[in-house]
């Protein structure tokens, strides 16, 4: 049997708003913004919440590092990122260091994408990510594990949406 190739899995959702590129990046490139919905609790997230802190340059720089930590199902949870790439307006990629400690999902590759679009812009939310190495991890990680990306870039996605309501010039939003 052939090994998995370390982020062998991928989902992006997009989403058109009409909202210049420039002030979209503004808003997502807040890290506790964009991450806001693994704060609250939710089905997805087993009714936990995980904690957001940032270093001082407060995941808005290449090299600048974000740690979440938090509790579900009484497994202590905990993961650090560091921001790979900070191209404003256009993109932003940020990926875990080391092994997280997650129950669905290992190591992962996040980002989104701007780009102009006929009265604001296109946004892409996506993720390239890994099983959880071991155990019952593992074993959920391929159960669920896709629909818990799905979940994160939709709610990012969507998320933005919330924040710059109006009427979506051009396709409808998809997911991949």
């Amino acid at each position: 049997m052939a090994a998995e190739s370390p982020l062998a899995f991928h989902h992006r959702s997009e989403v058109v708003l009409p909202v210049e590129p420039e002030r979209l990046f503004t808003h997502l490139d807040d890290h506790r913004r964009l991450s806001s919905h693994m704060e609250k609790p939710s089905l997805m997230t087993a009714g936990a919440s995980m904690r957001i802190d940032t270093d001082a340059g407060h995941g808005q720089s290449v090299g600048s590092v974000i740690r979440m930590s938090g509790r579900v199902l009484g497994v202590r949870l905990g993961l650090e990122e560091v921001v790979t790439e900070h191209a404003p307006p256009q993109r932003k990629v940020w990926e875990t260091v080391g092994e997280p400690t997650l129950l669905v999902i290992g190591a992962y590759r996040m980002g989104f994408s701007i780009e102009p679009f006929t009265g604001g812009s296109r946004l892409v939310v996506f993720i390239d990510y890994a099983r959880p190495g071991r155990g019952l991890a593992r074993l959920l990680g391929g159960l669920v594990g896709r629909y818990y990306a799905a979940w994160c870039t939709r709610r990012m996605a969507e998320d933005a949406r919330a924040a710059f309501p109006g009427p979506i010039r051009g396709p409808a939003p998809s997911a991949r």
